[in-house]
């Protein structure tokens, strides 16, 4: 009698050979819904590859209706605004942390760094060459969070020049920081704004004088 319990206590704590993985591998139970950050990692890596980026096919891809992706990412111009700044983001902190000295000479260099790696990043150009109104109009709108998300980078950059005591700004940070984000625009996107070569070197000489340096 003993042994049989024992036995049974054995059956009954032996760990269960289904799980919710090897249902859903199966078929016998469905995939979890996709998330917001599914359509944004599928959208990046469709732009990325320089594929156009087709709201409803992406929608499709993810399982979703047009609606529900609509819902999540607010717009294709949001959703690819979003794209380019996370690509963006990272030439700034690199550039950041690789710029030695600081006040007007600091923050003019590493303008000029994030404007280089900026211009020659391969997918951006291919999304301004394909159309070139649009893709200025994702980039440098005033309801772009392409162009929202630097000028709020710059002000932090400004802000922590400022605080540091290497900067001493005759404008509001905000309105210096929106005159360098649009400068650089400007000259960044020259070519297709104005049909000049665009000139990192003169925006980041303005940007130098601007902020009081020679």
């Amino acid at each position: 009698m003993p042994s049989r319990r024992r036995s049974t206590t054995s059956a009954r704590q032996a760990p269960s050979k289904t799980t919710r993985l090897s249902r859903v591998l199966a078929g016998a139970e469905e995939r979890a819904r996709a998330t917001p950050l599914d359509a944004f990692r599928l959208a990046r890596r469709k732009w990325l590859a320089s594929e156009r980026i087709d709201m409803g096919a992406l929608a499709d891809e993810l399982g979703v209706g047009r609606a529900t992706l609509f819902r999540w990412v607010g717009s294709r111009e949001l959703l690819l605004g979003e794209i380019i700044w996370s690509v963006q983001q990272p030439f700034i902190e690199r550039a950041r942390a690789e710029v030695k000295g600081h006040g007007p000479a600091y923050v003019a260099e590493v303008c000029e760094r994030v404007m280089r790696a900026t211009l020659s990043f391969p997918p951006l150009r291919r999304f301004i060459e394909r159309d070139p109104e649009y893709a200025l109009r994702v980039l440098t709108s005033k309801s772009s969070t392409v162009q929202s998300h630097n000028i709020e980078a710059t002000r932090a950059g400004l802000e922590e020049q400022v605080a540091a005591g290497h900067l001493r700004p005759t404008l509001p940070l905000d309105t210096l920081a929106f005159v360098i984000v649009r400068l650089a625009e400007a000259f960044v996107y020259a070519d297709v704004i104005s049909g000049r070569e665009p000139a990192v070197d003169q925006a980041a000489a303005a940007i130098r004088v601007l902020l009081g340096g020679t």
